[in-house]
């Protein structure tokens, strides 16, 4: 995954069709050429037929696409035949019309159009140490000043039972290194020497100590190095069990650039807060909080509402959004993950607490360390940063919203080209993936983390 690779996806599309496409648009344009030269077609006319011809091309190859979403492998198109459709609940109607010509307009929004991957560092981690190692990821890790990712996996459990929200910190002396919480399953991941330059880091000579607190219930564990494979296991003794209580966030660039995709990206969220709360809101207390960005000098820089259990509240202010502002590329990213993080009253006890970082721009590189600073205290509140990748997102930027994932517990999510909706969308330099509705996604990896279906542990 080394160097700038071409990291575009080919298009698979099927040759009759193309081939048809291309004899309509000949054979209108010459009618066109004819009736010019004739002076018995109108201006206005031609153009309708103009547009007509174009209107076609881009049905014709849209169709040939079709369901070409399923796996991707990296750095070349699946076959089409060996791809599972992201489309079954989708009628054949609405499967043609979910692809449009990027020049001009698209689809009318509605939920199930955009399509999307997934990849977790976490779960690939000699993979992800040695892309780390590669030029790409060496340039961006220095660019943002993330240096460190050896890390301390600590699984926690009370006997057989995983045990959420404790709290694990790695120690080194009498100092406080690194603190996260765990998840549904029982993980953290902890990261001391994450911002330490590389001449400056160097592993404690006695190892690490683990400090775990859950509930009233405190354990401490000695001498633990850097993790390799299998995690540090420590049982601890009348744990709580898992809150009932979810906390959803999500923060929006609304940004002019992200025009091409918000209001598709805004159905898909009404969608999956809708959904979820049906599903599981007789069983969980779901609180959730819609979030809005732009960029320093735009009519408003965080537009924040605070969490709700009132779905139909939280659906009414995604409705009122619309993209405007922006400019330049980068966007005020480290403000809107301040108020999200410090400005928001998360749960003091939770299951999980999401914040979906839904982007196409990354923040200015000079406020890195702000960055740093709001990356530590996620991870100490047990907010994992899960990004949404759009249109527009760059390899610095990817990389710098994996490094957030990563160090937050959370995972990687990215819009891909397979809905035929909005610009072109970055290959991202992961492994094989598969391609899914986003709407679909978002529930999954909701339902994964607030481990619904567990709430009896």
């Amino acid at each position: 995954m080394d160097g700038e690779k071409e990291r575009k996806k080919e298009r698979t599309r099927r040759v009759p069709r193309a081939v048809v496409a291309a004899v309509i648009r000949f054979a209108i344009v010459c009618l066109l050429a004819a009736g010019c030269a004739t002076g018995e077609r109108h201006d206005g006319e031609a153009s309708d037929a103009a547009r007509n011809a174009g209107s076609a091309e881009t049905e014709s190859a849209a169709s040939a696409q079709g369901a070409d979403a399923g796996l991707h492998s990296p750095g070349s198109a699946a076959k089409a035949e060996d791809r599972t459709g992201v489309s079954e609940s989708v009628s054949p109607e609405g499967e043609r019309n979910r692809h449009h010509d990027k020049r001009g307009g698209g689809p009318q929004p509605q939920a199930g159009q955009l399509t999307a991957g997934e990849w977790s560092d976490l779960d690939d981690w000699e993979g992800w140490t040695d892309q780390l190692n590669g030029r790409d990821a060496d340039r961006y890790r220095k660019s943002w000043l993330f240096f460190g990712f050896d890390r301390i996996a600590v699984q926690v459990m009370d006997g057989e039972r995983p045990v959420a929200d404790a709290e694990v910190t790695a120690i080194s002396g009498k100092q406080p290194l690194w603190t996260a919480r765990t998840d549904i399953n029982g993980m953290a991941y902890l990261f001391p020497v994450l911002f330490d330059e590389d001449d400056q880091r160097a592993e404690a000579p006695n190892g690490y100590g683990i400090e775990v607190r859950a509930g009233q219930a405190v354990k401490r564990v000695g001498e633990t190095g850097f993790s390799r494979n299998e995690p540090l296991v420590v049982d601890i003794s009348d744990a709580p069990r898992p809150s009932e209580t979810v906390d959803i966030l999500f923060a929006i660039d609304t940004t002019g650039s992200m025009s091409d995709e918000l209001q598709y990206l805004e159905e898909e969220v009404k969608d999956v807060i809708a959904r979820v709360a049906r599903d599981n809101g007789q069983q969980l207390d779901i609180r959730l909080s819609p979030n809005f960005y732009r960029d320093v000098h735009d009519d408003y820089v965080v537009r924040s509402f605070p969490f709700t259990r009132d779905v139909d509240r939280a659906v009414s202010q995604i409705a009122k959004q619309e993209a405007s502002g922006g400019g330049d590329y980068p966007e005020a990213v480290e403000e809107a993950l301040r108020d999200a993080i410090e400005e928001h009253e998360w749960s003091e006890e939770a299951r999980a607490r999401l914040l979906f970082l839904v982007l196409d721009a990354p923040p200015r590189e000079e406020a890195a360390r702000e960055i740093h600073r709001l990356t530590r205290r996620a991870a100490e509140e047990g907010i994992r940063i899960i990004p949404v990748a759009s249109s527009g997102v760059d390899a610095a930027t990817e990389y710098l919203l994996r490094f957030l994932a990563v160090s937050t517990g959370g995972t990687y999510l990215f819009l891909t080209d397979d809905s035929g909706i909005g610009n072109d969308h970055l290959e991202p330099a992961v492994g094989e993936y598969e391609v899914k509705l986003l709407n679909d996604l978002l529930v999954e990896v909701i339902n994964r983390y607030g481990g619904f279906g567990k709430a009896t542990l």
